[in-house]
């Protein structure tokens, strides 16, 4: 898996009321570590920056939303935001899986295989147990 694909970017975008939440958020976030938070591209928002080996965006949300915040979701952010959750959950369960048997290391299948085969040099002598040809 590539180490940037671990790397997240979103915006959270929070409702008009109560009126000082983004800046409580931005406050609270700021506190995290391995966490990056900077103020949104527009009103009632804040960009955030994670890796999913310590957080995900339903685990901050959640949290966030314990803590009395409130979001601004549409049906469609809803939707995009379910899948997202999905998405880093997979991602997050992946970096636990063992790596698969591939090309990349069959050599070590074959290693394996020689190793349970006889070999080297060996020839096979009948044995003289006093018979003669």
């Amino acid at each position: 898996m590539n180490p940037f694909e671990l790397h997240k970017e979103r915006i959270l975008v929070f409702a008009d009321e109560p009126a000082d939440q983004v800046e409580q958020a931005y406050l609270l976030l700021g506190g995290l570590k391995n966490f990056e938070v900077l103020r949104g591209p527009a009103h009632q928002t804040l960009r955030i920056r994670y890796s999913i080996v310590h957080y995900s965006l339903e685990g901050l949300q959640k949290a966030l939303q314990k803590e009395g915040f409130v979001f601004n979701f549409s049906l469609l952010d809803r939707v995009k935001h379910s899948l997202i959750h999905y998405c880093e959950d997979v991602q997050y369960h992946n970096l636990k899986t063992p790596e698969p048997r591939t090309k990349n290391n069959s050599q070590e299948v074959f290693v394996k295989a020689y190793e349970q085969h006889p070999h080297g040099d060996h020839i096979d002598i009948p044995s003289t147990s006093g018979k003669s040809k």
